[in-house]
Formats: structure tokens, C-alpha cells, sequence
């Protein structure tokens, strides 16, 4: 029977184990980057991009009670 590897094995094989660092070291350093430009976005674009998409909302909304009446 085999015996199990005790915690402490365990752990210094997690700690000693370097695959994976450089992925999760990429992800930190992308969202290190996305999350300014995010909330940057949310706050000065959003009010923005909000009207624009209103505008539209309108503009056809408008067409098509013209395009109804005929005119």
C-alpha cells in the first residue's frame, strides 16, 4: 500500500512549480491594462455612446411614423 505524500510534500510541490506563472502573470498584466481603460470608458464614454444610441432610437422612430403617413 501506498503511503499518501504528507501536506508539507505537497505544498513545497505547489510552491516549487513554476507552470503556469508566465500565463497568469499575462493575465495580470492585461488587466492591469483593460481595467483603466474600462473605467474610463464606463465614466467619460458611456453618457456618449448612450446618446448616440438614443438618437438613433429616435431618428428611426421618426422615419418610420414618416414612412407610415404616406409622406
Amino acid at each position: 500500500m501506498q503511503k499518501s505524500p504528507s501536506l508539507k510534500k505537497l505544498l513545497k510541490q505547489v510552491h516549487q512549480d513554476q507552470r503556469g506563472a508566465v500565463s497568469l502573470e499575462t493575465i495580470l498584466i492585461i488587466g492591469a491594462i483593460a481595467i483603466p481603460i474600462l473605467i474610463f470608458l464606463i465614466k467619460f464614454g458611456w453618457p456618449r455612446i448612450k446618446n448616440y444610441f438614443n438618437q438613433g432610437l429616435e431618428d428611426l422612430e421618426t422615419e418610420g411614423e414618416r414612412v407610415r403617413s404616406g409622406n
